[in-house]
């Protein structure tokens, strides 16, 4: 007898429409989720396969006054790379955390392990990232990952407390869209998925 989890016809139709019609939003705003639907959230990020059960990453959940520090570490980092900023410049690097009213970073953690590379384990945490788009998605909310410059600036990584085995796998931006989603070109299948 098959023990899984079902879910009826209709219910099955909604969840494929969903993974089918994902899309980012890069403009976000107020209000972000509320505590439950993080939850919700949260838990679709933990059900990315995990291969050993190593847990190979953490999430920052950045909101609030943390966006500021998080605006002022991206300035301090930038300064620190490329000298002196303008006052242009440090506007931009600043105003970088407050697109979005939520901000999670995801932090990948490389575990010595003799049958999971380092590799397989960022490519959890990032099907973890998707799941986190996904589940936003499903609450109508909106996400976009973004990495960049900073999710690879040494002072960043060392600012939010991450050890020299973990990387920053991207930053998580999630709120309310404040546009409706991009319509996007059908993509052909047999151009990606291909016999052997």
């Amino acid at each position: 007898m098959n023990e899984h989890k079902t879910i009826d016809e209709a219910g099955s139709h909604a969840v494929l429409e969903i993974l089918k019609s994902r899309v980012s939003h890069p403009r976000l705003s107020a209000p972000a989720p509320s505590p439950d639907q993080m939850e919700t959230v949260f838990q679709a990020a933990l059900r990315t396969p995990d291969h050993k059960c190593l847990k190979p990453w953490r999430f920052l959940v950045i909101e609030g006054d943390s966006l500021h520090r998080l605006g002022d570490l991206f300035c301090q980092a930038a300064e620190a790379n490329e000298g002196k900023l303008s006052e242009a410049q440090e506007n931009k690097y600043r105003s970088m955390p407050l697109r979005a009213p939520k901000i999670i970073v995801a932090v990948s953690k490389n575990i010595e392990h003799p049958k999971v590379p380092f590799e397989e384990q960022v490519v959890s945490c990032g099907v973890a990232v998707g799941y986190m788009l996904l589940a936003l998605q499903a609450q109508g909310f909106g996400g976009i990952w973004r990495t960049g410059e900073m999710a690879l600036n040494g002072d960043v990584k060392q600012g939010l407390g991450l050890s020299l085995e973990e990387s920053i796998v991207g930053f998580l931006y999630i709120g309310t869209p404040l546009a409706e989603a991009k319509k996007l070109a059908p993509v052909a299948s047999k151009d990606y998925f291909v016999p052997w």
